[in-house]
């Protein structure tokens, strides 16, 4: 469960750790402001929260980030670790459907390190897990296309994470020639930087933005 710092200016500065998804929240804010009524407790953790996802954007737009031979806009990028990152799909399949890759510019898996495997499929989980909820879906789909023959078109390890629901797919396996056709499709827009007509830099912020805040 999340956890979050409220640093409240009053007379003095002072902590308080709270769980942002929690009653236990507005409990502390209600000690802390005692003269406030409820919404306005409400709304000073929307606040805090607003705050944080603020700091987190701007944290991860001060960093770079390749993915093989291009560079990725901070702005799509919403989770970051010491060796992985997370980012928003230029056409995804499905809402939700993420790419998680490592930072390190690694063509195969089996070119990863120990630490990085260990790194990016822990990422993978903690991200699928909250994507599932988030868009309500009740299965994943966690994808690695590991090399040319395989479908991947970008050299660099990447894993897709799709959210599942039922009928989403006439046939369960379509999802994997979708997923072909969508790699090629990420490298032509990459290659030619085509206007991209699916999805602006704008939605693609914006879904960033939302996703960050589940990982507060």
């Amino acid at each position: 469960m999340s956890k979050l710092i409220l640093n409240v200016t009053l007379r003095r500065h002072f902590f308080v750790s709270v769980s942002s998804s929690s009653p236990r929240a507005i409990q502390l804010i209600r000690i802390t402001f005692p003269n406030r009524p409820t919404s306005d407790h409400r709304f000073c953790t929307t606040r805090v929260l607003s705050s944080l996802s603020n700091h987190s954007r701007r944290k991860m737009e001060a960093e770079h980030y390749q993915f093989g031979p291009y560079e990725i806009n901070p702005k799509e990028v919403f989770y970051s670790s010491k060796l992985s990152y997370a980012l928003v799909n230029l056409r995804p399949l499905v809402p939700g459907h993420v790419l998680v890759c490592p930072r390190r510019e690694v063509k195969r898996f089996i070119d990863l390190t120990a630490d990085e495997t260990s790194d990016l499929w822990c990422v993978a989980q903690k991200i699928g897990c909250q994507l599932e909820s988030y868009h309500n879906a009740s299965s994943l789909t966690f994808a690695i296309q590991d090399g040319p023959q395989a479908g991947q078109t970008v050299p660099h390890v990447h894993v897709h994470i799709i959210p599942r629901k039922s009928g989403d797919f006439e046939k369960n396996d379509e999802i994997y020639d979708a997923l072909d056709e969508k790699e090629k499709e990420l490298k032509q827009s990459l290659d030619l930087d085509k206007e991209r007509k699916d999805r602006s830099m704008e939605e693609m912020a914006q879904e960033a933005d939302e996703y960050r805040k589940l990982f507060l």
